[in-house]
């Protein structure tokens, strides 16, 4: 039996994010029934990680297992045939048994992004939060940086899924501006349920003047949600980088 894994990408919008639900369409479960179209055996598909409803990735790897023998360069376009707009296989890779998408990443990286402008802009529905108050990125950044190394994260996650530490490693946090558009990039070895979210409605909180940059060391040590910010919409955030081993599903 092959193990496969596909690189692809997709628009988060109508979907109620990548795990499969009972009631609700979700990413992995459109593109389980395009792969079962091409390979002919019902695949279970393991994907790098949650993305929550609405929640957007450029970048995503998930692998699966097929009895298939369908030439390797040939399952991207023929999965695609069978998939909405809206989710794109980019390339796949034959790889060894032990490949796991999840258990093997390495780390990930997150971005959220935020329309600053006092008119809305139409394509950037579902794309960006939009924030019509002028933004300090400067701030933005110094707090954004607060969040960086290792730290017990809990006061910026929600409750939802149990996980067995909620410590994690931040290599980067930061935030930039290009013209009306803000960007905060987050990279981790692991994320909380909503945390990147619950990161950025805090930035925005100091941006705000309702904390400082050097409050989110005593929040994240307090562990308590309600002194961090809110979490903002799913709309503005992707997942835009992974890292393996494999340095073919890098890019």
């Amino acid at each position: 039996m092959r193990n496969i894994a596909l690189k692809l990408m997709y628009n988060g919008t109508a979907y109620h994010g990548w795990q499969v639900q009972k009631n609700a369409v979700s990413v992995a479960e459109t593109l389980r029934r395009a792969l079962v179209m091409v390979c002919g055996d019902a695949a279970r598909l393991t994907g790098c990680g949650r993305t929550d409803a609405g929640v957007h990735a450029e970048r995503y790897v998930a692998n699966f297992h097929t009895d298939s023998r369908i030439p390797i360069d040939r399952l991207p376009f023929a999965v695609n045939t069978h998939t909405p707009e809206d989710i794109v296989v980019r390339a796949a890779y034959d790889v060894p048994e032990s490949f796991n998408a999840i258990g093997s990443c390495l780390k990930k990286e997150y971005t959220y992004r935020i329309y600053n402008s006092r008119i809305k802009n139409p394509f950037y529905v579902n794309r960006a939060y939009f924030y019509p108050k002028h933004l300090d990125e400067t701030v933005m950044d110094h707090a954004a940086r607060a969040f960086e190394g290792t730290h017990d994260f809990r006061a910026v996650r929600s409750v939802g899924t149990e996980t067995r530490t909620t410590v994690r490693t931040v290599h980067y946090c930061y935030v930039n501006r290009n013209d009306e558009l803000l960007e905060l990039r987050v990279c981790a070895d692991g994320f909380l349920y909503n945390m990147v979210r619950a990161i950025t409605g805090t930035v925005l909180y100091a941006a705000e003047g309702k904390l400082t940059a050097e409050d989110i060391p005593r929040i994240l040590d307090a562990g308590d949600r309600t002194l961090a910010g809110p979490t903002v919409p799913p709309g503005g955030l992707y997942l835009t980088r992974l890292w393996y081993e494999d340095e073919r599903l890098n890019d």
